[in-house]
């Protein structure tokens, strides 16, 4: 079976999204561009983490390469729905983030499950172009989605990526799990539902 690159250097559109109502979500990271569409899914924790460490690679970058970073602040983005028909390509096993400081980019790959993982790599920021985050495959033989984006870009996805795992049920105040609207078993107050 061949394996899948699905290149998008750069997309004209990337986002997080879900399908399905709060507490039977799925996630999707999207790309759209030259007339594809990718749609690949991924749990909530993924998309989450994946917010936080792009925001690190961001700094890392400015830090040490002197890139001008966008204000966190982004005027109202994207909160387009996902495009349809959303599509399953591949249920994401690994994440890869890499800084092209060439180009001044952000290289993010997102790898399909393999045998026995399902983990979210980071590689280094990168200073030669050449260095694409192929440091951190786990296997060639897996499909994968990879775009490109600038730093403005990047933040935009990551203020959408915060809103997409916001605005799933509301934590429990006492152990941080999803409230159900009929309540749940806390495990903070020995079973009974709060």
């Amino acid at each position: 079976m061949t394996h899948q690159v699905h290149a998008f250097e750069p997309p004209e559109r990337f986002v997080a999204g879900t399908v399905g109502p709060p507490g039977e979500r799925t996630f999707f990271l999207q790309a759209r561009g030259g007339g594809r569409l990718v749609s690949v899914a991924l749990e909530k924790v993924q998309v989450s983490l994946l917010a936080e460490k792009l925001e690190e690679l961001l700094t890392e970058a400015q830090r040490r390469f002197g890139v001008e970073l966008p204000e966190a602040v982004v005027p109202v983005g994207d909160n387009d729905p996902l495009e349809t028909p959303v599509d399953e390509e591949f249920r994401v096993g690994t994440l890869g983030l890499a800084f092209d400081a060439d180009t001044a980019t952000v290289v993010i790959e997102a790898i399909a499950v393999g045998e026995a993982e399902s983990e979210i790599e980071l590689g280094e920021v990168e200073a030669e172009a050449e260095e694409e985050p192929d440091d951190v495959e786990p296997d060639e033989d897996l499909d994968r989605l990879r775009v490109r984006l600038t730093p403005e870009a990047t933040r935009a996805f990551i203020e959408r990526a915060r809103r997409v795992v916001n605005a799933g049920r509301p934590p429990c105040p006492l152990c941080g799990q999803p409230l159900d609207p009929a309540g749940h078993l806390c495990p903070r107050n020995n079973g009974y539902h709060r």
